[in-house]
């Protein structure tokens, strides 16, 4: 498929999506059910996708068939007449966020087209990303948190404490964080949502600089078809807990385990990202209900256009 066909329509059939998703998992925001409000983004997302006309195939999902029936890795969707498409989602990111109500939860999904999403096994990924602007090259997995900063804020000509680094909040990342603030660099933690984390670099207003840390590899992917529509920058490595994780991923066709991928191997052609706002965010507002209404913000992005478009939808109930 040519950058052509992912065109106007196709980008919104996409806010459709994530937007149905959003809205039913929202129903479920702040009731304690981690799992119900999952199942509710799913169900609201694989009804929507099965009514487009779209040929699409789940590259990065909620699993394989046999243990994840909702949304698998290898499901067909959509009425298969339209363009084939590899689909990524995370019908709910932030299952934790929205059971507790707390802020950052979104419905996300990336389209590219077909084969050129990375099959992404579900395990961890080191990554470090960075939003537009910034010289080709300016991060490196491989060096240490203190030195990213400190090139970042080189090439922005700022002091390395006026530099702000999203890290999820976890006991694996204790070494990056005492990195970062022996440069002076502010940490910004968050507690769950790594997609967001990474969101917030392709936005000055977030004033969130660099991403950087362990989380889902999945995530990773849907991460880096935002930052291709922006012109941002990623690097990644998959981290492997076992030897099942290690079988998993050769049977996805991944042969170097040890391979530090950039962008633009990950998302090798065009892609369409978005995401709706479950519960109110830096970026994005939440679901909102109410005098017979209900109302959702979403951010689409293109990249073969490299636009980025906010869209607030409001309908009856």
């Amino acid at each position: 498929m040519s950058a052509v066909e992912l065109d106007l329509s196709l980008i919104m059939d996409a806010v459709r999506v994530t937007e149905a998703a959003a809205i039913a998992s929202f129903s479920l925001a702040g009731r304690g059910d981690e799992k119900e409000a999952d199942r509710a983004a799913v169900e609201a997302m694989r009804d929507m996708l099965n009514s487009l006309n779209i040929d699409g195939c789940i590259v990065i999902g909620e699993g394989e068939r046999d243990e994840a029936p909702m949304l698998f890795i290898g499901e067909k969707l959509g009425r298969g007449t339209g363009p084939k498409i590899d689909i990524a989602v995370d019908p709910l990111e932030g299952t934790t966020l929205t059971a507790k109500a707390m802020a950052n939860a979104l419905a996300v999904m990336a389209w590219a087209p077909e084969g050129t999403l990375l099959n992404a096994p579900d395990t961890y990924m080191d990554k470090i990303a960075v939003g537009p602007g910034l010289p080709a090259g300016i991060i490196d997995l491989d060096k240490s948190a203190a030195e990213n900063v400190i090139a970042i804020a080189k090439a922005k000509g700022v002091p390395a404490t006026e530099v702000t680094v999203c890290v999820l909040d976890r006991p694996r990342h204790a070494d990056i964080i005492a990195s970062l603030r022996s440069v002076g660099a502010r940490v910004a933690l968050i507690s769950d949502g790594d997609v967001a984390g990474v969101i917030n670099t392709t936005d000055p207003t977030t004033g969130i600089d660099l991403y950087i840390g362990q989380g889902g590899a999945p995530e990773g992917v849907l991460a880096c078809a935002a930052l291709k529509c922006v012109g941002g920058q990623f690097q990644g490595r998959l981290v492997f807990r076992n030897t099942d994780e290690r079988t998993r991923a050769k049977r996805w066709g991944i042969t170097d385990l040890d391979r530090k991928y950039d962008l633009h191997e990950i998302v090798r052609g065009e892609a369409i990202f978005c995401a709706t706002g479950v519960t109110k965010g830096a970026l994005l507002d939440g679901v909102r209900v109410g005098g017979g209404y209900v109302r959702t913000h979403t951010l689409v992005m293109h990249s073969a256009s490299h636009t980025v478009r906010e869209v607030r939808l409001q309908r009856p109930l």
